[in-house]
């Protein structure tokens, strides 16, 4: 099996999960968070949206600098779930390479430091795909606080089977 059969339905699977969440936010609940040290529901979300773009930017270049980075600040459900998508179908288009890609090394610098570095396979996997359900179990205990159903996951959750 090639490294892009393996990565592509897995990426697929936790975007259909992820939009699932998404689908769930209320608007008017953008700007809420639990804690004054939490992200609002509306940065986990944009966050979410973004993560398909990492692994664009992880297969297309060698390295990636934070100086200058700003994420992205969508307002509307509606804008997040397109651009969850938009980053999906680029970040599968990238992911088709051969093998021996998934194998070079990959950098993240902040001002021409480096962070870290590592094959961009484990950047794939350690830094970006568990991006993914990290911050919906985030999501989710903002919905379970604010008492909105929590979608089930990877098996029933308490409000849906």
């Amino acid at each position: 099996m090639k490294i892009h059969e393996f990565l592509i339905p897995q990426l697929q699977q936790e975007v259909t999960l992820t939009e699932k969440f998404l689908k769930r936010i209320p608007e008017d609940k953008m700007g809420w968070k639990p804690h004054e040290k939490s992200m609002t529901i509306k940065q986990i979300a944009n966050h979410l949206a973004e993560i398909p773009s990492w692994i664009t930017g992880t297969m297309e270049a060698e390295s990636l600098d934070l100086k200058g980075y700003t994420a992205p600040d969508f307002d509307k459900v509606e804008d997040i779930v397109k651009e969850l998508k938009k980053n999906t179908a680029g970040a599968e288009t990238s992911l088709r390479k051969d093998d021996d890609e998934f194998h070079r090394t990959w950098r993240m610098t902040r001002d021409g430091e480096t962070v870290f570095e590592m094959p961009k396979f484990n950047v794939l996997q350690a830094m970006v795909m568990n991006q993914f359900p990290h911050h919906r179990a985030q999501l989710g205990v903002y919905f379970r606080l604010l008492d909105i159903s929590v979608p089930a996951t990877y098996g029933p959750s308490a409000d849906e089977s």
